[in-house]
């Protein structure tokens, strides 16, 4: 893969760019949008990364959070080649980081209102955008053969669940509680 040593070419200027693999595609194709949005998805990832508490859990929330961008980085250059670049355990890495957050949590009785402390509000940001990624994920793979974005899914779908459950334990470090949903009342039929 070419490194860059000058950021501005002016070759998209057209809407086009390249990707690794030497083709050159619509800006506005779903490849594009797809990296693109893993791309956001690390940066928000970032930005959590500023605000995790001073907890005794943080250098292992903020190491598992960086190896997370890693591996993120690696999608969206495998989606650019055409080539998977993930790496093999890294579902069962993210199940494991799973139950290691939800054992500590009490089990949910309703959905929850992403509130709370920054650091727990920007985990369920990275959710909801890890969720679009994943939606992108499923139109890319409905309109290419692309087995990269095939084998990124998994990855995605756990992803977004351990951001659920990180969040839950921001929100349990911070003394903060958890908003259950609100149901709307239901009036009887006819009135």
């Amino acid at each position: 893969m070419p490194r860059l040593s000058k950021i501005v070419t002016r070759n998209g200027d057209g809407g086009n760019t390249g990707t690794a693999d030497r083709r050159e595609i619509r800006k506005s194709s779903q490849r594009i949008e797809t990296i693109g949005a893993i791309d956001e998805l690390n940066s928000f990832i970032g930005l959590l990364r500023c605000a995790l508490p001073p907890a005794d859990d943080r250098e292992d929330n903020d190491a598992f959070l960086e190896h997370t961008q890693h591996v993120l980085f690696n999608l969206g250059g495998g989606l650019a080649m055409g080539d998977s670049m993930l790496e093999a355990e890294a579902v069962a890495d993210l199940e494991t980081e799973i139950e290691a957050h939800n054992a500590e949590l009490p089990p949910l009785k309703e959905f929850i209102l992403p509130q709370g402390s920054e650091a727990t509000v920007r985990a369920h940001v990275c959710r909801t955008v890890t969720r679009r990624v994943e939606r992108d994920l499923v139109r890319l793979i409905d309109q290419e053969d692309l087995p990269a974005a095939v084998e990124a899914l998994p990855y995605i779908n756990r992803l977004s669940d351990y951001f659920f459950v990180l969040g839950r334990n921001l929100a349990r470090v911070s003394g903060g509680v958890e908003t259950e949903w609100a149901k709307p009342a239901r009036a009887a039929p006819g009135h």
